[in-house]
């Protein structure tokens, strides 16, 4: 039980290093209101939590099966069902890459009528 804690530990820490990372890309772009940049970093999370724990729910079915059809047939949809979970959390985060890559570019554009303002009023 020992080496399956501390795996669950390993995982929890690489989750957490991922979501530091993350709050770290969302930081760096000025533009992005708190609560949105607050409501992102929850998503991010959670996708990436439902993702490990549909993982680790599949990997010990599997492992439990030991390929035998009569198992494959009792267990066979609901490790479907996990592999749908996961691939619902990859849409998430390919979702909010996507958020995140148009904030950057609306952040990255320069407006010439504000550029213009601020070379008048100096």
């Amino acid at each position: 039980m020992t080496k399956a804690r501390n795996d669950a530990i390993d995982r929890l820490e690489a989750t957490n290093k991922k979501v530091d990372a993350f709050s770290d890309l969302l930081d760096k772009i000025s533009s992005l209101e708190d609560k949105k940049k607050l409501l992102w970093k929850e998503i991010y999370e959670n996708a990436l939590s439902d993702r490990e724990n549909a993982n680790t729910l599949y990997t010990n079915l599997y492992l439990k099966m030991e390929g035998s059809q009569s198992d494959h047939v009792a267990v066979g949809s609901i490790m479907a069902k996990y592999l749908e979970r996961m691939c619902k959390s990859n849409e998430q985060i390919l979702k909010l890459a996507d958020l995140i890559a148009k904030e950057e570019s609306k952040a990255s554009k320069i407006d010439a009528d504000d550029m213009f303002s601020a070379i008048s009023d100096k």
